[in-house]
This record gives C-alpha cells, structure tokens and sequence, in this order.
C-alpha cells in the first residue's frame, strides 16, 4: 500500500507519526482543504506529468494550475499530465494520492514558487485520505527536490 511506502520513507525525518488519515477523501484539492479545514491554497497539490522518456512531479498550491507557456520556457517540452494508469506506474502512487514521497529516483520532484507566502501546506502521503502539515523547509527537503520553479498561475487566469 502507497500510504505505508510513505510512512516508512518519512521515518528517517520522524515525520511518519504525522501523517494524518481521515475517514473522508483528501482526493481533490476542494475535499482535502474541507478536510483539514484549510484554505484551498494550503493544499499542496501534486501534478504528474510526462517528461521524455518518463515523468515529473510539480508540486503546487491548491488554487494553482500549469502555466504552458512557463513550463514550456522551462522545460522545453509542452505539459502533458499522467493519465492514471501512467501515474500510479511511474510515482507508485494513485492518482488522489500522488505526492512527492517513497517515488522512484528517476522522477524529478519540482516545487513551484507558489506554495512561498503559506509557512506550512498540506501534501499528501500516498492515498486518498491523508496529508501532512510541511513547511516549504520540510517539503523541499522530504520530496529531495530538483528545484523551485515558476510554472503555474491562479485558477481563475485564462
């Protein structure tokens, strides 16, 4: 099970006792922030995409979406999400529960600028029911990633 991947990935930190499960679904950003009882945009949403040969994972706040224009300036590539099939074989993790936790090395982990103005968010740990409390320290350290990034823009943008 992908959540029990995660709690054990998380124990090197000592976090895995902070994994918080809910009876509910964390499945979607609107369900997860209903949840936790948290803004939407502290919800630290994890986008699969295809990535040459493979994937990536960006991670974003909650009220975010790709900017293609700026992931295409950055990775010079056009975005193109997982489909679910793709995402639980290359992340380990099914969609509703993909995170930047226990994933295989060869997919990059990004973090976009836009989660900077919360102190904590809240990804999730492998399923569709749970999340953890991070600061951008924790979130930057636990995911190992390559790099913050500039690739997304709020929701409501055209």
């Amino acid at each position: 099970m992908s959540i029990d991947q995660v709690r054990s990935f998380l124990k090197r930190w000592n976090r895995d006792g902070d994994i918080i499960e809910m009876n509910i679904s964390t499945a979607t950003v609107t369900e997860a922030a209903n949840a936790l009882g948290v803004i939407p945009a502290r919800i630290a949403k994890s986008i699969s995409l295809r990535q040459e040969d493979g994937a990536i994972i960006v991670v974003t706040a909650g009220d975010m979406k790709l900017d293609n224009r700026k992931y295409k300036d950055h990775f010079g590539v056009k975005a193109k999400m997982l489909s679910p099939e793709e995402a639980l074989h290359y992340t380990g993790h099914a969609v509703g529960g993909v995170c930047p936790f226990a994933i295989p090395g060869d997919v990059a982990v990004y973090l976009d600028v836009s989660m900077k103005r919360f102190d904590t968010v809240f990804p999730a740990c492998g399923s569709s029911n749970s999340a953890i409390e991070l600061t951008m320290e924790e979130l930057n350290e636990y995911s190992q990633s390559r790099e913050w990034v500039d690739v997304c823009k709020p929701i409501g943008e055209g």
